[in-house]
């Protein structure tokens, strides 16, 4: 198995989570520029390449997991429509056979934490090795199902720009323990950017990071400089995100926490994974889902 929790037929689609997130501009077309620093989390989906369909047979998607119920896992579907976007870009013959898949849900939905970006770009990286189209453009691929979908790719730490097809190099994180919780609400992106529109909030200036952090207070000291500039209207339309990071913040060693995204999934940053895990039990006293785990890199 790689490192990323690959092999031929499954793959991990890790959390991914938004240390900060600038909102630096807006385009003629209405989409917003973004800064943001994406870092993966261990907590993952999973999707399972089950077995070549039929001839002239389409692939079907299965999806299950404690997050799986009511999902669509029709050609809408994100993983589907990744398929079919690969198929078509690198000429797959029609003589190749589409692929059954199983997804299994284990992260929250419209939680801020890019679950179905993950799901696809998981499925690009499946198919290509699959249908033997490795040299295929993925990236350009990924960028025509959604903004979040390129930086899922590769599921390393990287500082994604522009709408977030821009993808530059990071700095180097410190080994840093990370508790995902979410209180059970699904946020509609839209609405929040509605919300920080009608807030007057400003355009914010892209951050300025070093290249590297020497340890995870040096980390945390800089990110409390950033913003997460979609974090207060996201309050303001759903105010158990606030008491989310309140709890957050009252549990023992958090050296940070923020909203992910356009939310309602905040994270907590541990110097040490004991003191992410005793944290755990306290927030899923609130009956919100929390799991805690290292901030994703090849050496974890």
């Amino acid at each position: 198995m790689s490192p990323d929790g690959m092999t031929p037929d499954h793959s991990s689609a890790r959390a991914k989570i938004n240390l900060f997130l600038h909102v630096t501009g807006r385009r003629e077309n209405g989409y917003h520029e973004l800064d943001s620093l994406a870092v993966f989390a261990d907590t993952a989906d999973r999707l399972v390449l089950e077995a070549p369909a039929s001839p002239g047979e389409k692939g079907r998607l299965v999806i299950d997991g404690p997050f799986g119920a009511g999902l669509d896992a029709g050609p809408d579907n994100l993983v589907l429509r990744a398929a079919a976007a690969l198929r078509e870009a690198a000429a797959v013959p029609s003589t190749t056979p589409d692929w059954h898949m199983r997804l299994t849900k284990n992260l929250p939905v419209a939680s801020g934490i890019g679950g179905g970006s993950a799901d696809a770009a998981a499925a690009l990286r499946l198919l290509s090795q699959a249908w033997s189209c490795e040299s295929a453009d993925l990236a350009t691929v990924a960028a025509g199902l959604g903004a979040d979908v390129p930086v899922c790719l590769a599921q390393k730490t990287q500082r994604m720009q522009g709408i977030g097809e821009t993808l530059v190099a990071a700095p180097v994180l410190p080994r840093c323990a990370m508790l995902l919780v979410n209180p059970g609400i699904a946020v509609p992106t839209p609405a929040v950017f509605k919300a920080w529109k009608e807030s007057g909030a400003g355009f914010r200036p892209p951050a300025s990071l070093p290249v590297c952090w020497e340890n995870v207070h040096a980390m945390c000291a800089a990110l409390a400089a950033t913003s997460n500039d979609l974090q207060p209207p996201a309050i303001t339309l759903y105010p158990v995100i606030g008491d989310v990071l309140a709890a957050l913040a009252d549990t023992e060693s958090c050296l940070f926490s923020r909203m992910s995204g356009s939310g309602a999934t905040c994270f907590g940053l541990y110097e040490d994974m004991p003191e992410a895990m005793r944290a755990v039990a306290s927030l899923r006293h609130h009956g919100w889902w929390a799991e805690a785990g290292w901030i994703h890199t090849p050496l974890n």
